[in-house]
């Protein structure tokens, strides 16, 4: 008997999951915490190549918190990110914003990472098998069973060709932005009207990094067409990717010594890009050898969930990657889809009001990120206006600067479980202290970052960030004070341990 005339093996699970991106593994993982049945189903064989390489500290110290694989993150040795630098608007020279700026993410979580996606992949999926999600790897979804009230299931062909299928109470959809299984969700792709782009990316070994503690930081460069983005992701091996509208589509989706004409050439016309990659060489063999292009990239889905289904990560929607945000929006959804599972399932709450509360906030975030974003792109600005855009798009009662960083550093949710640390309080008391003692003696910051933002803001400004920091980090480690309020009018709030949703306390 062939394969394909082999019957169809027939399972059940409570979840799941199809697509082991990072979005993906956090919602198997952290539904699989609460005790449930999650099957996930991956296409491809891990590791495997994706973009999306630069991390906020949301994810590192909020959502890896959760998951369990802080210790593997810093096994992997990867390049630290301490901020951004832009040389972006009117102003020539670059400017920087330092992570440690947000109260948010000050002290010991006042970094993220620049990461190999190949291995941050790897990691989270693998952890996701550790904590007892059954991973099946070169598994093609094709078909997700439905009725007229709700997703009950997926149908896929297993590695070895013979067909599977399993009923499920839920479906996650976070197979990325290729997917062929949102419709199911009952709403359509909406591509932005605004960002239509077109991003042309390789790697190069060799490049100069920014001085001293910014060596690790993203650089987002703007010239006459778009802006080149410049990711360190080791001393060596820099991923350097232009952003440029859709009107070059031709060259940039053009043969293979097109696009590396057109890459360079758009190089050449990015100075301070031209002159960190002088004495490079692309890399063009192996994994990073090839140049590649995305298109269309900023969108959103008009429904991310129906009964028995939900739309995580670039499946659901994707933002412009100047912040950074791909992995951020990804992992923030698959814990909130994960909350809304939890929830259902242990009949604490109704499936409507789980999951209008996972929409809304998700929504939410996208929306923060979409507004400030529109602003940013006016190259005509500086870097003042951009602060003042984010003040206002976050709602945030504190400076601008503040105001700017806590955005750009994935926590203008104020989620508690991304920003929440677990050393001990000592450790924030230790390094908050070091900070508002240099902010003290010298009147500004003396790191390579804050000389090259005294144009920017105050010592008064930092002091005051130095000052309250501390015991807003000590309350998150602590656990006092540590009651939410709810984000959305009429909305839930996180569970204790962060994995559900609750009703607020009333009185």
């Amino acid at each position: 008997m062939s394969t394909a005339e082999q019957p169809t093996v027939h399972e059940e699970f409570d979840v799941v999951v199809v697509g082991g991106g990072p979005g993906g593994s956090t919602a198997a993982t952290l539904v699989a915490k609460h005790g449930h049945r999650v099957l996930l189903l991956e296409k491809e064989t891990f590791p495997r190549y994706q973009i999306g390489e630069s991390l906020l500290p949301a994810t590192v110290h909020g959502i890896c918190r959760l998951l369990d694989v802080q210790d593997d993150m810093e096994r992997a040795g990867f390049m630290v990110k301490r901020g951004g630098s832009f040389r972006w608007g009117t102003n020539p020279v670059p400017w920087n914003f330092l992570f440690a700026l947000a109260p948010e993410l000050s002290g010991p979580t006042s970094y993220a990472y620049q990461v190999e996606r190949m291995k941050f992949d790897d990691i989270l999926l693998r952890n996701a098998a550790k904590h007892g999600v059954d991973v099946r790897e070169n598994c093609a979804v094709g078909e997700v069973l439905e009725d007229a009230e709700r997703v009950r299931g997926v149908r896929w062909t297993g590695p070895d060709g013979r067909r599977h299928e399993a009923a499920a109470r839920y479906v996650i959809d976070a197979s990325g932005n290729r997917t062929r299984i949102s419709r199911h969700a009952g709403g359509e792709r909406v591509y932005s009207e605004f960002f239509k782009n077109l991003a042309l990316f390789g790697y190069f070994e060799g490049g100069k990094r920014l001085p001293g503690a910014d060596r690790g930081n993203i650089l987002c460069a703007a010239f006459d067409e778009g802006w080149i983005w410049y990711i360190p992701l080791s001393d060596t091996l820099t991923s350097v990717g232009a952003v440029v509208s859709r009107t070059r589509a031709s060259e940039i989706q053009g043969t293979p010594q097109e696009q590396e004409k057109a890459l360079l050439g758009f190089i050449d016309r990015c100075d301070i890009v031209r002159d960190y990659l002088s004495e490079a060489t692309r890399v063009t063999e192996g994994t990073y050898g090839e140049l590649r292009v995305r298109k269309d990239y900023s969108y959103a889905n008009t429904r991310f969930w129906r009964p028995g289904m939900a739309l995580v990560g670039d499946a659901a929607c994707f933002i412009d990657p100047v912040f950074s945000t791909g992995v951020h929006l990804a992992t923030y959804a698959g814990l909130l889809s994960a909350r809304s599972i939890n929830s259902v399932l242990a009949g604490e709450l109704t499936e409507q009001r789980a999951f209008e509360e996972f929409e809304g906030r998700y929504r939410r975030e996208y929306a923060v990120f979409y507004e400030f974003l529109s602003a940013f792109y006016d190259m005509q600005g500086n870097e003042e206006n951009y602060f003042w855009k984010a003040k206002k798009v976050t709602a945030f009662d504190s400076s601008d600067l503040e105001a700017f960083v806590t955005l750009v550093g994935g926590v203008a949710s104020r989620e508690r479980a991304l920003t929440g640390p677990a050393e001990l309080a000592e450790q924030f008391a230790s390094s908050s202290k070091s900070l508002a003692d240099a902010v003290a003696a010298t009147g500004s910051m003396q790191t390579e970052s804050g000389e090259r933002m005294d144009h920017l803001f105050g010592a008064k400004v930092v002091g005051d960030v130095m000052q309250e920091m501390n015991e807003i980090q000590r309350r998150g480690v602590l656990g006092t004070a540590i009651k939410e309020s709810p984000l959305l009018e009429g909305g839930l709030v996180p569970g204790p341990d962060g994995l559900s949703w609750a009703e607020p306390a009333t009185g």
